[in-house]
């Protein structure tokens, strides 16, 4: 069993300073149990705790470390960057170039703005095509995440079409209400939904490929339908790629599956791992935006020039010939020898991919494409099997919910070794 003592030491401390001792849930290990990994570096696909443990990383900063840690055409660009300075409030010559880099490369957006995170592109997003379309409710779906925006962090209620319900203290059931939430996979519920609020519909919001509750992968033919049926209600079809943009398709799910939105959102794997997002659409739709329109969006560390320097660096690294083809062959073959080890052993499992993205399934189900299709109580054998990964020096992240990542760093003898240990430890996790 790998040592925790600073670990511990730390997080005790961080008790009495932060919520939870932590700025961020999932941190706290409170689905897997034990004390919080305490990072003190990462270096290509390796972290070091603060015990000195090292770990093959399959988290990768929640996935925008496509280039591993600390990749050094990211670093020294940022050196650079800081020493001229690291906030302005002001508009930079690098803005400009990692917007061209972007735009250039991608024919689903004409004009972009940067903002800090993937939670204030999507708020953003929505917030504009609220005024594009002068409606105001958005349909979401259930298992997919967009950030903890007020009228976002919602449930599905009873019944086949419900407007949203809180899922969280402190939002106002009357901003929920706003929020119309279906199943996804489900053209019927859609349908139903547009019969009912087609014409109040500013927006439908959705992960093309959901990965915030599992990798719930959707039939090409379901996002189809919902560009089909946007248009035909003139709603806007609003793609949160914060996970899969620039992840499994320089453009993001839309490139990967040829699927046109009206706006995209992205997140911080624009900018290397650095706190950044943006959103982006037509020159029709981003001239709604203040101070070309009357819809205000603002932000003092939008377009932080260490932030874009990191990006341009990163983007610049991904336009290379091959670069997607060849993450996505690796992550196969790798996903190939995990899940014959599983098969070796007769667990009750699949593990599932796309692009770099891959997530372990507890269940015998061939493709899992809702929230409700997954086990609650397989839970129990992630618990389990994530202390082993630990004792191991595999690292995900510490919720059976969560997908694991790939990056251009982790090699072809890396991805064996870890094969066997995580395939060790998920037959450990099914013992009783």
């Amino acid at each position: 069993m790998i040592s925790r003592e600073q670990s511990n030491t730390l997080y005790q401390e961080s008790l009495g300073y932060f919520p939870g001792g932590v700025n961020s849930p999932v941190r706290a290990f409170k689905s897997v149990g034990g004390t919080p990994l305490f990072i003190e570096k990462g270096d290509g696909p390796y972290l070091w705790d603060a015990d000195g443990n090292c770990f093959l990383d399959f988290c990768c900063s929640w996935g925008p470390l496509i280039l591993g840690h600390n990749h050094p055409e990211i670093r020294e660009r940022v050196i650079e960057a800081i020493h001229d300075g690291t906030s302005f409030g002001a508009p930079t010559r690098k803005e400009n170039e990692l917007a061209k880099l972007i735009i250039e490369h991608n024919p689903f957006v004409e004009k972009i703005r940067f903002v800090s995170s993937g939670t204030e592109a999507v708020m953003s997003a929505v917030r504009v095509a609220r005024g594009f379309t002068g409606r105001n409710k958005i349909l979401k779906f259930e298992g997919c995440y967009h950030g903890h925006v007020d009228y976002l962090l919602v449930k599905a209620g009873s019944g086949l079409v419900t407007f949203g319900e809180s899922s969280s203290a402190g939002v106002p059931e009357s901003f929920a209400s706003e929020t119309i939430v279906v199943g996804l996979n489900d053209e019927q519920a859609v349908r139903e939904a547009f019969e009912q609020y087609g014409h109040e519909l500013a927006a439908v919001l959705i992960e093309p490929i959901p990965a915030n509750n599992g990798l719930l992968l959707q039939d090409r033919d379901f996002l189809v339908f919902l560009r089909e049926i946007t248009r035909q209600y003139e709603t806007l079809l609003i793609f949160d790629e914060v996970i899969s943009g620039f992840r499994v398709n320089f453009n993001g799910a839309a490139g990967y599956y040829n699927i046109a939105p009206d706006m995209v959102c992205y997140g911080k794997i624009i900018g290397g791992g650095l706190p950044v997002g943006c959103y982006g659409a037509s020159k029709a739709i981003m001239s709604k935006v203040s101070p070309d329109g009357p819809v205000y969006q603002a932000g003092t560390l939008s377009g932080n020039p260490v932030a874009m320097s990191a990006g341009i660096g990163q983007l610049t690294e991904l336009l290379k010939p091959g670069f997607y083809e060849e993450l996505e062959a690796k992550t196969h073959r790798f996903v190939q020898r995990l899940q014959a080890y599983i098969d070796t052993y007769s667990l009750p499992m699949n593990v599932y991919h796309i692009g770099s993205i891959f997530w372990l399934n507890f269940s015998n189900r061939p493709v899992v494409r809702t929230a409700a299709e997954i086990d609650p109580e397989s839970m129990r054998i992630f618990r389990k099997a994530y202390a082993e990964m630990l004792d191991r020096g595999i690292y995900f992240g510490p919720s059976g919910y969560e997908v694991g990542f790939i990056s251009a760093v982790h090699t072809e003898e890396m991805l064996n070794e870890a094969a066997v240990k995580i395939g060790e430890s998920l037959r450990i996790g099914h013992l009783e």
